[in-house]
C-alpha cells in the first residue's frame, strides 16, 4: 500500500489507543484503517528509503493518509519537519 502518512505525539501521549494500550509518543507503533492490532509493518519514505517497522495498537479514521506514525517513528524515518511524508506500507 503506497500513500500518505503523518504523525501524532504528545496531545495523545498516555492515552488509550483503540487496541486499550497507552499511547507512547516516543515508541514505535501506528495507526491503520483496518489492519488487525498488533499487525507489525515496514514503513519506509519515498525518495529516501528510509524504513522503520511498526506495531498497529491505533485506528486512523482518514480519506487523505494511510497511516499516522508515533512520533518517535516519524523522528527514525526524519519526517518530523514536514510532518507529511508520501509512503509505502510491507509485511514486516
Amino acid at each position: 500500500d503506497t500513500g500518505t502518512a503523518s504523525y501524532y505525539g504528545r496531545a495523545h501521549h498516555g492515552r488509550r489507543t483503540a487496541s486499550g494500550e497507552r499511547f507512547d509518543m516516543n515508541g514505535l507503533t501506528a495507526a491503520h484503517p483496518w489492519l488487525p492490532f498488533g499487525t507489525r509493518v515496514r514503513v519506509t519514505v519515498a525518495g529516501t528509503g528510509r524504513s522503520v517497522v511498526v506495531t498497529i495498537t491505533d485506528r486512523l479514521y482518514s480519506h487523505t493518509r494511510i497511516v499516522d506514525l508515533s512520533q518517535g517513528a516519524a523522528r527514525l524515518l526524519g519526517i518530523i519537519q514536514q510532518g507529511l511524508a508520501r509512503v509505502s506500507l510491507t509485511p514486516a
